[in-house]
């Protein structure tokens, strides 16, 4: 993240070794209990339906009433492959007899929160619920509903993020999933919300060899959610626009030169 600091510190003493790394791990722990205080509230406003309210309503700065305690946070966190639908499952996750692994990924990962058994990697990790997260994260919450009411540079723009990363895409699942649970405190090693295996068997995946195809499928499509300025560079310009026509006139110019040729 600091060009030329691994360099700088080779030539330091061990104190100021461990005193960088200590005010790097104090930078990384703030940042991200900022981002989990900011999405406990803007969560409910994206999980809400449009003119609707949930019924019971869950309050904001509460996380009691959520996870699988509430009709909605419950069917989002439902592992894929579970039926919340089914009354004995629901109760079963509901009272706990049923331990949810951090390997076992809730529906609200999938595109339209429906997940294929026969085709697992359809709509993985592209639900709306997402996208929601990584712009109010990555960018800026009022990035979140695609006005432009913000009147500064957001937080990509400031650190010169152009594209997601697979370890941002794990960062913003397992804040979202934290975000949709009744869990009172973060912590990477708590057993019951398993969020540190959450997150690696999301990177392992990501990061497997076998899977690169999809993988870059995959970040392909979220480019062009987040990023599209940067990510749609070989985009066609406006149709009727003077920069079509001026294209299409080179066009027309390289296509003599070769006939002639």
């Amino acid at each position: 993240m600091v060009p030329g600091l691994e360099a700088r510190l080779m030539e330091s003493a061990e104190d100021e070794v461990m005193l960088v790394g200590e005010l790097i791990q104090k930078g990384v722990n703030g940042a991200r209990a900022d981002d989990t205080k900011g999405m406990k509230g803007a969560i409910i406003d994206w999980i809400t339906p449009k003119g609707q309210s949930l019924n019971p309503q869950i309050p904001r700065n509460v996380k009691s009433g959520r996870g699988f305690n509430h009709k909605r946070t419950g069917t989002l966190l439902c592992p894929a492959g579970l039926d919340w639908a089914n009354n004995e499952t629901r109760l079963k996750l509901v009272n706990g007899q049923i331990q949810v692994a951090g390997d076992q990924w809730p529906v609200f990962l999938y595109a339209n929160y429906t997940y294929d058994a026969e085709d697992p990697w359809n709509g993985l990790l592209c639900s709306g619920l997402l996208v929601s997260a990584f712009k109010h994260i990555f960018t800026s919450p009022s990035s979140v509903d695609q006005e432009p009411k913000a009147t500064r540079s957001g937080n990509a723009r400031i650190h010169g993020m152009r594209v997601v990363t697979k370890a941002s895409i794990a960062y913003v699942a397992t804040q979202t999933r934290f975000a949709l649970t009744s869990a009172q405190v973060f912590s990477r090693t708590d057993l019951v919300t398993d969020s540190e295996r959450f997150y690696t068997s999301i990177i392992e995946l990501l990061d497997d060899p076998d899977e690169k195809d999809e993988v870059n499928q995959l970040l392909t499509w979220w480019n062009r959610q987040v990023f599209p300025l940067y990510s749609d560079a070989e985009r066609l310009p406006s149709k009727n626009s003077a920069l079509a026509r001026i294209c299409q006139k080179h066009t027309e110019y390289k296509e003599r030169t070769e006939l002639t040729s």
